[in-house]
């Protein structure tokens, strides 16, 4: 009898999981499963402990969903990626696995370890892997001269047109291989872990299922209208299911078109298909550009911009003490919750980058270090389009003046006095600009000054920009 083995990873599910499938397609085969935590290598790319919880409790819900299949999920825990190579040939040699399963990933370091598990099982282990974390596989949307584009747009119109031609399939979770197996207590990982608000991501495949099918009945037809006001609860929350494969962005597609069959020609939930699409162009540009995993960024001129090396203004920037309040809620809230409102996600990039003149690097790392939904096609991919850096970046003169997106965005400061209690007195006319009201009043705030004047931040910023595109124009 054959012995399979399904290599889990960022694919916590049973639903449309296109390894677990395959794996079980021979009914005589035996199907094991494996899931391998790597916390050195977890410290290494920063990933925040919301996360870490996040991974840890969907693989003991993915483990009990396997066992009720008769399917047995060992949990292992190694350093590094070096480590559960030979961990993984250690396995596959005691159990006398015949064939390995795994769904890719795109980042560079993941792809070298899953290259480095071919060469290593050799012809012992047939190694079968599957693009499963996107709707179409990075290389597949090409330009007339088959090079990756370098510009959304383009790409989106490809992708959709590639997507009338014929949609990636779903496939069912694994009927029962037996009887189901009892389930034995997991030990936790050795990695810092801090709780996530259950109101917020429910834990469980069902529970992300529900979220998907409520999202897509209606709030996805007003999403257009919602996504960027932030007091408002107009965006799926679905980017942490997504990041650790909780759900399939097939799922999405598929109930996106069950419930607005117009979504790809532009009707009721195209502007949520269009941020669907934006994960793919991030993911396919990481396979392209092995150097956005290096921290390098795609516009190689901007690497010569010369930034500021002020860490007061980092750390103000960080605990949400700017003294600007839609950045100091958003910051605020992304500490609180491990999420951040994508509106507000460009805002406080832009903030750092180009009012305070800060790496783009630091931000990055610092998001990755929060977010419960940290993906580094993603972050990578809004960091450098925020800082001008990246493909189809705006251009690094367009930047944003956060007192005007707060105005436009949170115009009576709802979210702002949410996450700034000390602000809650403040009139709405004053809610953008505390500090002139508290010199017209004669009062005292316990709230900061604005650390940054926006107008001469921005003729820095501009300056340094063009001053790294001259060098570069020297150097050629």
């Amino acid at each position: 009898m054959a012995t399979h083995l399904v290599w889990f990873r960022n694919d916590l599910r049973v639903n449309d999981n296109l390894a677990l499938s395959a794996a079980c397609r021979d009914p005589d085969a035996r199907v094991m499963g494996i899931f391998i935590a790597t916390p050195g290598q977890w410290r290494q790319h920063d990933m925040s402990p919301r996360q870490a919880e996040f991974i840890w409790q969907h693989v003991q819900s993915l483990h009990a969903a396997l066992a009720q299949r008769g399917i047995n999920l060992v949990i292992h825990e190694v350093d590094n990626f070096d480590d559960s190579l030979a961990h993984l040939k250690t396995f596959c040699t005691s159990h006398n696995v015949d064939a390995l399963f795994y769904n890719y990933q795109y980042e560079l370091n993941e792809r070298q370890r899953d290259a480095a598990v071919e060469k290593m099982l050799g012809c012992e282990v047939i190694c079968q892997g599957f693009d499963d974390s996107v709707l179409l596989p990075p290389g597949s949307v090409t330009t007339g001269n088959h090079e990756m584009y370098k510009v959304f747009t383009p790409f989106s119109r490809a992708f959709i047109k590639q997507l009338h031609e014929g949609l990636p399939e779903c496939v069912s979770a694994p009927k029962a291989r037996g009887a189901a197996l009892e389930t034995q207590k997991l030990n936790a990982f050795d990695y810092p872990r801090k709780a996530v608000d259950s109101t917020l991501f429910p834990v469980g495949e069902q529970q992300a299922i529900n979220q998907l099918r409520q999202f897509c009945r209606q709030p996805v037809a007003d999403y257009q209208q919602q996504r960027d006001f932030p007091a408002n609860d107009g965006t799926s929350r679905l980017s942490a299911y997504l990041a650790i494969g909780v759900l399939s962005p097939r799922q999405c597609l598929h109930r996106l078109l069950k419930e607005h069959p117009q979504a790809l020609e532009g009707g009721a939930g195209a502007v949520w298909l269009n941020e669907l699409i934006w994960r793919e162009f991030y993911r396919h540009l990481l396979v392209a550009y092995p150097k956005l995993c290096r921290h390098q960024p795609f516009i190689s001129w901007t690497d010569n911009v010369v930034w500021q090396q002020d860490e007061a203004q980092f750390i103000a920037w960080q605990q949400g003490q700017t003294g600007f309040p839609i950045v100091d809620a958003a910051m605020r809230q992304l500490n609180a919750t491990g999420w951040m409102h994508n509106r507000l996600r460009m805002v406080t990039a832009s903030f750092l980058v180009k009012d305070l003149l800060i790496d783009w690097r630091l931000g990055e790392r610092y998001f990755m270090s929060q977010l419960i939904d940290g993906d580094l096609a993603a972050n990578n991919g809004g960091w450098q389009w925020a800082a001008s850096t990246g493909t189809d970046a705006a251009p690094y003169f367009r930047i944003f003046n956060p007192t005007t997106q707060g105005e436009r965005f949170d115009a009576k400061g709802a979210f702002i006095r949410q996450w700034l209690p000390e602000l809650n007195d403040v009139p709405d006319k004053f809610i953008h600009t505390p500090w002139l009201w508290a010199q017209k009043e004669q009062l005292t705030l316990d709230y900061p000054q604005p650390i940054v004047d926006h107008k001469q931040a921005r003729i820095a910023t501009l300056a340094a920009y063009e001053a790294a595109r001259k060098s570069e124009e020297k150097q050629q």
